[in-house]
């Protein structure tokens, strides 16, 4: 690429970088963007980036593939009711010692190597999430649902110049029993309590699709209204329906802009962000425009 050419990328982009600059961004990291190392280097840079012009970062993971393999070593079967993991005591261990131990530290050492500032915490600590059991239909176990979120914790991190790198397990109302929290969920949870400018869900599809076997057909930006129709419509299908569902809660909550975007693709993060086009759904409260508004 040509030096004007990258130079003329880079002026495009202070505009996204100033109006960014000292707003909340919660970014929700998990599916392939997480198994694929050359593409978790490229998220952690990112990260890293976005920290550095001044973007007050907020990382909450998932890590259902690892958990998945610490089952099967232990001849345990993975067992999942409407996309949601049954979780029984012993699961609700194996989550617990991967998500809050081995996943969270590799992600906050990876922080450090490219020169980011990070803290790895899960729900628990500071009783950051505090959770109920989830009703549904079927029994799922030890999964909850979120009642509050103590931000003081996240707070201060962000104030201390970390990157809060948060796992998705919380405390029940009990201060006993520990739950099990889809981590698309507790994004919306925490991006809510802080207000945040946006929420981030790094999925393994190109964005909201009208149809799912067809790249072509994704919708760039969404309001409420939008998300309504494709609900009724039955144009929404399988995991795509709990991920728009804890978009649309966010901005229902005062989140100003809600993104599902391909984490499949390197920088997709800077991509959205950084650019006129942005990369995948972005989904806001009222009214679509083009341009800085993204």
């Amino acid at each position: 690429m040509e030096n004007s050419k990258k130079a003329e990328i880079l002026a495009k982009a202070l505009p996204y970088m100033q109006q960014h600059k000292g707003k909340t961004v919660v970014v929700k990291y998990g599916g392939n963007a997480m198994l694929n190392q050359s593409l978790k280097e490229a998220v952690i840079n990112d990260l890293v980036l976005m920290k550095c012009i001044g973007i007050n970062l907020v990382v909450v993971h998932g890590g259902g593939p690892e958990i998945n393999n610490l089952l099967k070593r232990i001849n345990k079967e993975s067992k999942f009711i409407n996309g949601l993991r049954y979780t029984d005591k012993e699961t609700m261990d194996i989550v617990q010692m991967v998500l809050a131990g081995k996943i969270n530290k590799d992600l906050t050492a990876m922080i450090y190597k490219k020169g980011g500032k990070a803290i790895g915490l899960c729900g628990i600590d500071g009783n950051m999430l505090q959770a109920k059991k989830l009703e549904a239909d079927d029994d799922l176990g030890l999964v909850g649902e979120i009642s509050k979120v103590d931000t003081d914790i996240i707070n201060s991190s962000i104030n201390g110049g970390y990157i809060p790198v948060i796992s998705s397990i919380a405390l029940g109302d009990d201060k006993e029993t520990v739950y099990n929290i889809n981590a698309d969920t507790a994004a919306s949870s925490i991006a809510s309590s802080l207000n945040a400018e946006k929420l981030i869900l790094l999925t393994d599809v190109p964005g909201i699709l009208t149809d799912p076997s067809d790249p072509s057909t994704l919708i760039s930006q969404l309001d409420l209204n939008g998300i309504y129709q494709l609900t009724s419509g039955g144009l929404l299908t399988g995991g795509m329906i709990p991920k728009v569902k804890c978009c649309s809660d966010a901005i229902k909550t005062g989140v100003k802009r809600a993104h599902i975007i391909d984490g499949r693709v390197q920088h997709s993060l800077l991509l959205e962000l950084f650019t006129d086009e942005g990369i995948g759904t972005m989904i806001k409260q009222g009214g679509i425009n083009n341009g800085i508004d993204r």
